[in-house]
């Protein structure tokens, strides 16, 4: 049983992201056609409520699994409820049409084992080409943006938000994962941690990151906790949560204003 269960949240994490239904907020949506990843993307900006009648600049909030009909009408309604509250600070949101999931959010694996799971595999580095060369330039010249920028992700989506991280870290200034997957080829990016993080800059970037009851995950969360405790690199602020009340489906959802507020607080 137990087995069965690891496999489908594996089966679910590859395939497409569809959440309960929220409520839609006004929003813009836009379409990239991509060279970096050979075909159209949508895209689905929100503003915070004061973007119209303000001459100040904006960070922006990055987000894989940004479709309608997936993460984006949620977490644009939690930061909505966060501004209003004044617990975070205005931000803009960008969510990301998914198209082929497990392609796109997962780097290269050796794994047989993954591609049971994510038969099409290794489009992050176009995918992050996508973000970093095409959708960013998009959105600075479209929206009243500040130079800082983060990304959020959940899942495979995690596990792309801590490559990101681990392999680019210059990318953003701020990094979210729930629950990421790094179970990916064979734990890659744990076995090379210490690699990884002698390439970190010398500037500021903060990552809160959180694992679940999810054993085949969690151990890999709760690892690299533990490398961060006794090696994390002088400049990276981090915090990690660990969710053992919350199973993967539930975490996003249950903890994201605990991140967001840590991550965006004035």
């Amino acid at each position: 049983m137990r087995i069965f269960l690891v496999m489908s949240v594996f089966i679910i994490s590859c395939g497409t992201k569809v959440q309960s239904v929220d409520p839609i907020p006004t929003h813009d949506t836009f379409k990239v056609e991509s060279k970096e990843v050979g075909e159209v993307r949508v895209i689905n900006v929100w503003k915070p409520p004061m973007y119209k009648n303000s001459e100040e600049s904006f960070p922006v909030l990055y987000m894989p699994d940004g479709g309608i009909k997936e993460d984006f009408p949620h977490m644009a309604n939690t930061l909505a409820k966060l501004i209003k509250e004044k617990r975070i600070q205005p931000i803009i949101l960008v969510g990301i049409e998914n198209t082929e999931r497990g392609r796109d959010l997962t780097g290269y694996s050796e794994s047989d084992y993954d591609a049971r799971f994510c038969p099409q595999s290794d489009g992050a580095k176009s995918f992050r080409s996508f973000i970093m060369k095409e959708l960013i330039p998009i959105i600075n010249n479209r929206y009243k943006t500040s130079t800082t920028k983060g990304i959020i992700g959940e899942s495979l989506a995690g596990l792309f938000v801590m490559e990101t991280l681990m392999q680019y870290p210059e990318s953003f200034d701020f990094y979210i994962a729930f629950d990421p997957s790094l179970w990916w080829n064979n734990h890659y990016l744990l076995r090379n941690a210490n690699e990884l993080f002698k390439k970190f800059p010398d500037k500021e970037i903060k990552l809160w990151f959180a694992g679940s009851d999810t054993e085949d995950i969690s151990k890999y969360t709760k690892e690299l906790n533990k490398y961060l405790e006794n090696n994390a690199p002088g400049t990276l602020k981090w915090k990690y949560s660990n969710e053992e009340k919350e199973k993967h489906n539930t975490i996003f959802r249950a903890t994201k204003e605990k991140a967001l507020t840590w991550m965006l607080n004035q």
